[in-house]
Order: structure tokens, then sequence, then C-alpha cells
């Protein structure tokens, strides 16, 4: 119970800023970092909603050790980058999380980078079992755009509930069409969906 008042609270808190900001003029971009690109800040911030896009972090990783080199230091929470084509990515994939992701996303993004599936997995499940399998930040969101191309892709987003059950929650932990499910219940990847997501 003390879960979905916290994850109603977070909703009511990202709404109450969103409507704040949505009032009167937005704030200017954060300045770019030296060195970085505008259009691959551009790029990252496809997926960040309007009103958290002009003070996001954006960041690129290093596919090499999976570390980051920041484009642009923001003044929010989110974190934005662009994954297309990266080892294991789709070649159009850009993500924003929060900044509290981070460690989550670089671990993601090895897993991903196994071309053995089943070793994958197996690495995963091995993470996850001895507890070292980073946890996203509890009622986080997840955005998503990616595709084959820019020019068809796919929305998506999640919020993250690591740990969460049906019974923790009170929300079925199946598929369905009228309402918010948990899938991956009770790992660090549970996360809730929706309908059409």
């Amino acid at each position: 119970m003390k879960r979905i008042a916290l994850l109603v609270v977070s909703f009511m808190a990202i709404s109450a800023g969103a409507f704040a900001q949505g009032r009167g003029a937005p704030a200017p971009p954060a300045p770019l970092e030296p060195g970085a690109s505008q259009a691959d800040v551009d790029k990252a911030l496809i997926a960040a909603p309007d009103q958290l896009k002009n003070q996001a972090t954006v960041i690129k990783w290093n596919p090499a050790n999976w570390t980051h080199t920041t484009l642009r230091k923001g003044t929010n929470e989110l974190v934005c980058f662009d994954k297309s084509g990266l080892p294991g990515q789709l070649p159009y994939s850009i993500e924003c999380t929060a900044m509290g992701n981070l460690d989550r996303a670089a671990q993601n993004m090895k897993f991903e980078a196994e071309t053995d599936r089943a070793k994958r997995q197996a690495d995963i499940d091995a993470a996850e079992k001895n507890g070292t399998r980073a946890k996203p930040v509890f009622g986080s969101v997840w955005y998503h755009v990616m595709g084959q191309s820019a020019e068809n892709p796919r929305h998506h987003m999640t919020i993250a509930v690591p740990g969460a059950t049906a019974q923790s929650l009170g929300l079925p932990d199946k598929p369905r069409q009228d309402g918010v499910w948990i899938m991956n219940a009770g790992t660090t990847t549970a996360h809730l969906m929706t309908p059409g997501e």
C-alpha cells in the first residue's frame, strides 16, 4: 500500500511540475558542453517529453566500456541518450530516463551487446540472483523511441517498479487490454505496462 501511495504521489508531483512548466515561457535550453554537437543533442532528445526537454541532461555512450560523456548538463532529473546502432541495439534507438537509472542503463546495454541470446539471459539471471543487477529508481519513467529507421519509429513508455508483485501493488501481473499490469513481477526489471505499449 505504501508503494501505491508513493507511486501516486510521484505521478502527482511529475504532473504538477509539468503543469507548472506548461504555464508561462519554458526555460531556455541548457547550454552544450564544449565540443558537443547540437545535432547529437537534438537526436537524443527525441524521446523526451516536451515539457522536460529543454533542461534534460544529454549523454553519449562509449560502447568500449559503457561509460558516458556529457553533451549537455541539464537542471532536471531526466537524462537522454542515443543508442542507435550500438552493439545489440536497433538501428534507431533513443531513450530517456531518470538520472538515477544510468547504472541500470549501462548494465542493460552491456548485457544486450551479447549476441548469444541464451548466454545473455543467463548473465542477466545470474546478476539478478547474486544481487549485482542494478536497480532502477522505483516509479521512474523510461521513454523509448525505436525502430529499424527514423521514418517509422515505435514510441514506448514504462514505469519502473523493481521488486513489485501483484500482491505488493494490487495490480495484475498478466497482460490485459483494459488497464495497467506489471511485467516481470518480482524482479528488478518489474515495470508497469499500459494497453497499447
